[in-house]
């Protein structure tokens, strides 16, 4: 049996085995102190659990090297183990299993990640593991319904910092090697448990609230030390304390509060308690936008919800993520606007973050926020758009049906009732119904339990609002007048719907009438005739961002569903984004404009508008304020759109190399400068010499994954057949290296360069499955897809592997759909 099969756990097993178990405390001891030695691919782990039992067997989860022993109620045990699952037998009413083994050090973000630093040679370690990648690093029940005392002890080289979710309460060892023992956790489930160690530079700062005090550090390696800003770091945890404290009425339960900035991270963040990890594109070496730096504190705020929000009350089965991932995302913005300086947050929650949602419920793969996850590798996937942004849309619409006091009441019985436990999802509703007054299960059938989204739009006259796939939305309808060149706001209409037609009365002067203004509820929204052309004179000159964002929102959406003709919305972008002040609007505009060229316009306007667009950026580069955020944004968009025409490729390289002076105020610093060199290698006006030379200005992490960007980028058929099987064979890339050996290939669209392997990648992709882990293949899966003029090899593919795994089957799926899509909407504007 493959690792990868035996290593996928169902919902009806995992259920059998904590019926049948009682688990009480896990003691894990680490032996990482050959780590530095790049010969060591493994480290020792031995783990004591604790437990009760009424089955003579069950099985016990581990993915390593070997299991050396296995003792049971002090007697060895024979070594069963298949790779993923370690079986025990002659369990008793208690046992005390000890399991000796060798884990994997990891270079894609799964489990013990193991990262050699190029700036000074040293080592740094940490763990990831959600949902299932605990079981990589210790011997444990893989169920967040198995919650225990865990205690670490972990042996490193002398003078590393060494971290996990508690305080460290011993500490011994001399010479080359320490060990240190963790105080014991409270009860928490596996994936939430996390070790780092090295010389990472470390920060301290407290925060107190009454008799509370946490002690609070902020970690980072030694190399980016000086691109910390602790301060903002500090200000913003210490402000979502105070947020959260009040809010839940439950004070901060996991002690420390220590926040590490790790490299190789295979996502944004992970909410263990006491030990937050953050990916260390959050650790700014470069210029970075005020957008950035709230998508930031919205993560420190998000992570942060979870101490209660997952931590504290836990999921029974991975069906109902959203009890954790849509409250965190909807408190991430709600506790950015009411407690830090960021209160347009829900204005990048609108524009940005519904968008990913949108695209996700409108896939095939569409379900419910409460979903149906049958095992492990159906939740991987579902760390997805429904489960964070559209949870998090409808949780808002939910806070304005029953109101704010209410929500967080039920939300603080909540916390009360099933503190160090695990829920589902009737138990939120009991707790809100009892705040709220209000019986919430309709509510929950029509929001939680289906999919798909409605359609908002007025009919010809504007006498009603009509609704597709009719849901109750209490929602606003703003409006608006041209005045004096102005799009001015003279007011709005709250209403409740439920129907497919809701009869409404606009004043003669609503040039613009906004249905879901102030974006209340989750709907796509047509604008009518009558308000299209009225944004199209003047979306900029609306006041508010979050009107503005939703504005950009609806066209975007419209031009997706092939409603507004891709070469329409070019248009309002090229007049209206030069003038829009919030700079995250601006960068998603243009992310999704710079997406309309390349996909959804036909050949034949193709080949003009790539250069009318980056004629479009350029202009908004030299338009924009020295020094701003938009000058920035505008900057970055220029390296994306030069990458698929060399229209300004002797400009870029001029100002790269010093001979021409860049835009003034400009930082053309190292995060820019690659961006452009990257673009220069997609186009053939860049070669080995000039990334080798760039490489050698920035040797750092960052540069060093750049550059391999940048040389699989370069348009030959040789590079690119090289980074093709390297993707594929190369299983020394970390999975930094393997996205930016897969964006490479596929840079500047050079089909001409890359259609040679269409049919390899679907002979390759069930295989890749199998032997791959999850992470690794499901990038494959998605990154390589072929964007092809037809459906014809994917729907074989799909015929012929009726019996493929169904996560795999859902990703080649989803990509079927962005294709058809993309081919679908083509053929509208041509």
């Amino acid at each position: 049996m493959s690792t990868n099969l035996a290593a996928n756990l169902t919902r009806e097993e995992t259920a059998a085995r904590s019926a049948a178990l009682s688990l009480r405390s896990i003691r894990v001891e680490l032996d990482v102190s050959a780590a530095p030695d790049p010969d060591e691919t493994g480290f020792i782990t031995n783990t004591t659990l604790r437990f009760g039992a009424t089955a003579e067997q069950t099985w016990i989860d581990f993915i390593g090297q070997s299991v050396d022993r296995v003792v049971v109620n002090g007697v060895d045990h024979p070594v069963i183990w298949d790779g993923a699952r370690i079986v025990v037998t002659g369990l008793a009413d208690d046992n005390e299993v000890r399991i000796e083994a060798v884990g994997a050090y990891s270079r894609s973000g799964e489990g013990m990640h193991r990262f050699v630093d190029p700036v000074d040679g040293e080592t740094y370690l940490y763990t990831q593991y959600e949902p299932a990648d605990s079981r990589r690093v210790m011997a444990c029940f893989e169920q967040p319904d198995m919650k225990a005392a865990y205690t670490f002890v972990v042996t490193s080289p002398t003078g590393w910092e060494i971290l996990s979710n508690q305080r460290a309460v011993v500490t011994t060892g001399g010479g080359s090697a320490q060990t240190v023992e963790f105080a014991e956790t409270l009860p928490m489930s596996s994936y939430i448990t996390a070790v780092a160690a090295g010389p990472y530079h470390r920060v301290h700062d407290v925060w107190t609230r009454g008799n509370q005090r946490v002690e609070m550090r902020a970690l980072c390696r030694a190399s980016l030390a000086e691109h910390l800003d602790h301060r903002e770091i500090f200000e913003i945890t210490r402000q979502g304390l105070d947020f959260f404290t009040d809010a839940f009425g439950v004070d901060y339960p996991w002690g420390k509060y220590d926040q590490i900035f790790v490299p190789e991270y295979n996502l944004g963040a992970m909410e263990n308690p006491g030990l937050v990890t953050f990916t260390e594109q959050l650790v700014f070496r470069g210029a970075s936008t005020d957008a950035q730096h709230e998508v930031r504190a919205n993560t420190i705020l998000h992570e942060m919800a979870h101490m209660w929000f997952g931590d504290l009350v836990t999921m029974t089965w991975w069906d109902d993520l959203w009890l954790k991932e849509s409250f965190a995302d909807y408190m991430g913005s709600h506790a950015s606007v009411a407690a830090t300086r960021f209160s347009d947050a829900w204005a990048t929650f609108a524009n940005r973050r519904k968008a990913w949602a949108y695209e996700q419920d409108q896939l095939p793969s569409t379900h419910p926020i409460v979903a149906d996850i049958p095992d492990l590798e159906a939740a991987k996937l579902n760390f997805d758009g429904i489960t964070y942004a559209k949870g998090a849309s409808v949780l808002k619409q939910l806070v304005a049906f029953v109101g704010e006091e209410a929500f967080f009441a039920g939300s603080r019985a909540y916390f009360r009732d099933h503190a160090y436990g695990n829920t589902t999802l009737d138990d939120l509703l009991v707790a809100l119904e009892a705040a709220s007054g209000r019986d919430l299960r309709a509510w929950s059938r029509a929001w939680l339990e289906t999919s798909g989204m409605s359609t908002l739009r007025f009919n010809e006259d504007r006498t009603a609002i009509v609704q597709s796939d009719p849901r109750p939305h209490r929602l606003r309808v703003g409006l608006f007048a041209e005045q004096n060149g102005s799009l001015v706001r003279t007011g709005q209409i709250d209403l409740d719907i439920a129907d497919a037609s809701t009869s409404i009365e606009l004043p003669a002067d609503a040039d613009l009438a906004l249905i879901n203004d102030g974006d209340l509820t989750y709907a796509k929204v047509r604008l009518d005739d009558r308000s299209l052309t009225a944004v199209e004179r003047g979306l900029a000159t609306i006041d508010e961002a979050l009107t503005r964002g939703l504005v950009w929102s609806a066209l975007w959406n419209a031009v997706r569903d092939g409603q507004l003709g891709a070469l329409r919305y070019l248009e309002i972008v090229r007049r209206h984004a030069p003038a829009e002040r919030n700079v995250s609007i601006l960068a998603g505009t243009l992310a999704n404009a710079a997406f309309t060229v390349e996909h959804y316009l036909p050949a034949e306007l193709r080949d003009g508008a790539r250069p009318a667009w980056l004629d479009t950026v350029w202009q908004g580069l030299a338009s924009a304020a020295p020094g701003s955020d938009a000058q920035l944004s505008w900057a970055r968009a220029l390296g994306r759109a030069a990458a698929f025409h060399d229209g300004r490729a002797g400009e870029l390289r001029a100002i790269l190399a010093g001979d021409q002076p860049g835009p003034d105020g400009l930082p053309l610093d190292a995060d820019l400068r690659w961006v452009w060199v990257q673009a220069l290698a997609a186009t053939g006006a860049a070669d080995e010499t000039d990334i080798r030379a760039e490489l050698a200005r920035d040797d750092t992490m960052s540069g060093r994954t750049e550059a391999t960007e940048a040389l699989a980028a370069r348009p030959t058929v040789d590079v690119r057949a090289a980074a093709w099987n390297a993707a594929w064979t190369d299983e020394t890339l970390s999975n930094d290296h393997l996205g930016a050996t897969i964006a490479g290939f596929g840079a500047g669209g050079r089909r001409d360069l890359i259609s040679q392997f269409d049919e390899e990648y679907f002979v390759r992709i069930r295989e890749t499955w199998q032997t791959r882990s999850i992470e690794t293949a499901r990038r494959l899966v998605r990154g390589m897809f072929p964007e092809t003029e037809t459906l014809d090899l994917v729907d074989a593919w799909l015929d012929d592997n009726v019996a493929a795994p169904g996560a795999l089957r859902r990703l080649v799926v989803e990509q079927r759909d962005h294709l058809a899509r993309g081919l679908a909407v083509r053929a509208a504007n041509s």
